[in-house]
């Protein structure tokens, strides 16, 4: 077995260390972009969420239209919403201040 010599041993210092840079600069650039992987993870899963409650709101809405879009739909819902009345529906107004029986 032969002794390095000095001009060897920088060479394998330099090396080492060059590759550890390398190594260092790597993760560090792998790391960024797993960090950005997962806020965009997490962002898609929010917007799922969102999206998934907007189609529940429409199918509500579209639901809506169709009984609305029916005749008797409309009238109750004037009726519920405007407190209309039909022709032989029965009056009773209630005061809310007079207590007297």
């Amino acid at each position: 077995m032969h002794k390095k010599s000095k001009k060897e041993k920088k060479r394998l210092v330099l090396i080492f260390t060059a590759i550890i840079t390398l190594l260092s600069l790597l993760i560090a650039s792998v790391y960024k972009d797993w960090q950005q992987i997962m806020a965009n993870k997490k962002l898609e899963r929010e917007l799922n969420s969102e999206y998934n409650y907007l189609m529940e709101k429409e199918d509500k809405l579209n639901t809506e239209i169709a009984r609305l879009s029916e005749n008797e739909g409309l009238i109750n819902y004037a009726r519920e919403n405007f407190l209309l009345s039909t022709e032989g529906d029965i009056i009773i107004k209630w005061d809310k201040n007079n207590t007297n029986n």
